[in-house]
């Protein structure tokens, strides 16, 4: 089994890789005065370009995801008619098969024995104003994504913890189509083994095709310090569908990368979420990303889905 190589030896690797060509924050209005953060990618659909976000006050984490549609002067508002998700964190957007598909994460949920927990719920439908449930994910889950493959199938991947002393691992799994997924499936989905040390976690937060056929991942690779400090890097791997064969986690982010400003709590400081990656034709991709859950960023890189299959095409 591969072993991980840990945050601090992906770090000495990305010291040498190329600075960011440029980089801003995302201007929203409209919702009150409240932050906007941990965005999706803007997403297509139906000739719009939407932009989710997790809409809160600084001081709560009593959030709801808001759709947003970016007006001419450059900012990014409320799309009119789209419903609010309140309850919801966190989103994650894609198309599968011509329905716009948005999951998120409910929280609090408080449960009759007193704890407190999260669930993920998933919504579907072929206009941005129409969506409905269709899934809830396993109990204390977040990072479930899905995403489709070309014969129509669905790639899943999962973040169960694995136990006690473990954080979040990737679990992975292919299933027949959207109404085949449930939350037995997703809690039962094997785990990629040898991406993370027994002390860091991690999960992916988007998935794009790629030209050989694999799945190229953006996701997230985090670890925490004395006093609870977070520390969250996004970070990008292949995986073959068929065969699980997967590439090794590389950094492509961190939050210096990206323009300074304030932060949720002072845990918070180092952490991006990486909303979502956007591809261009020159071999540059623009990530999106929450910042130090308090603000909207963004920064483009050289793709870093395009030197994955850059080097598959080496090896062959």
């Amino acid at each position: 089994m591969a072993v991980a190589p840990g945050c601090t030896v992906l770090l000495g690797r990305f010291a040498m890789e190329r600075a960011p060509l440029e980089s801003g924050k995302i201007t929203f209005s409209g919702v009150d005065n409240r932050d906007v953060y941990n965005i999706a990618a803007p997403v297509t659909f139906r000739g719009e370009i939407l932009i989710a976000g997790r809409v809160e006050a600084r001081e709560t984490e009593h959030a709801e995801i808001v759709f947003f549609r970016r007006d001419p002067d450059g900012v990014w508002r409320p799309r009119p008619g789209a419903p609010t998700f309140v309850g919801l964190q966190d989103p994650c957007v894609t198309i599968v098969n011509g329905e716009l598909v948005l999951g998120g994460v409910r929280f609090p949920i408080e449960l009759p024995d007193g704890r407190t927990i999260w669930r993920m719920e998933f919504y579907r439908g072929r206009s941005v104003e129409r969506l409905t449930h269709f899934l809830t994910g396993p109990d204390g889950m977040k990072d479930i994504r899905i995403a489709g493959l070309p014969d129509g199938r669905i790639a899943l991947f999962s973040r169960p913890h694995c136990g006690p002393g473990y954080r979040g691992r990737i679990g992975f799994t292919v299933v027949d189509g959207l109404d085949k997924l449930n939350p037995d499936v997703i809690a039962e989905a094997p785990i990629l083994e040898g991406q993370f040390t027994d002390v860091e976690w991690g999960g992916v937060n988007e998935a794009h095709l790629l030209r050989d056929g694999r799945l190229g991942l953006l996701g997230h690779i985090a670890w925490m310090e004395t006093g609870e400090i977070r520390h969250y890097f996004a970070m990008a791997f292949a995986i073959d569908p068929e065969t699980r064969a997967v590439d090794p986690v590389r950094l492509i982010a961190v939050r210096s990368q990206f323009h300074s400003g304030p932060a949720k709590r002072h845990d918070l400081v180092d952490v991006i979420f990486a909303g979502g990656l956007v591809r261009h034709w020159d071999g540059t991709a623009t990530l999106f990303a929450g910042l130090s859950d308090a603000e909207a960023g963004y920064v483009r890189i050289q793709d870093p889905m395009a030197r994955l299959e850059a080097e598959q095409a080496l090896q062959r």
